[in-house]
């Protein structure tokens, strides 16, 4: 029995969530640096909260080490097994498909998180996290 709402299989829609957390998590990595720069120019305490640094680096080594061991981030597994073989995309989700993936050889992909995580490295030695006992 096909669980169906609003005239969509669950599946998609639940493809859908996966992908929009997806893209919440690249939001975090690319966003979070950025913020961190910004933050750090503008002297906004905030983005030296230990904990926001810490996942922050920890995500980007996440993708790296994945990316390095030739491992398919689960993320995508996930959405596109619950995909199956058609696209059944929203609307929405296409676009944040278009912006998120791109049709290059996976090396380019390796260095470019690599390179990433690097900057993000320093970024976290030359801008380090407040202490915690602050």
């Amino acid at each position: 029995m096909l669980l169906i709402i609003q005239g969509q299989p669950v599946s998609k829609l639940v493809a859908d969530a996966v992908l929009f957390l997806h893209f919440g998590f690249v939001l975090f990595v690319v966003g979070g640096l950025v913020v961190i720069w910004w933050g750090a120019a503008l002297q906004w305490r905030w983005v030296l909260n230990r904990w926001f640094r810490i996942g922050h680096l920890a995500a980007i080594c996440i993708v790296t080490a994945e990316a390095l061991a030739g491992v398919a981030c689960p993320l995508t597994v996930w959405e596109n097994a619950l995909r199956g073989n058609g696209n059944g995309a929203s609307f929405i989700a296409r676009w944040v498909h278009r912006v998120m993936f791109y049709n290059l050889p996976e090396w380019i992909f390796t260095l470019a998180y690599v390179l990433f995580a690097i900057v993000v490295a320093i970024t976290y030695w030359l801008v380090p996290p407040a202490r915690s006992d602050q």
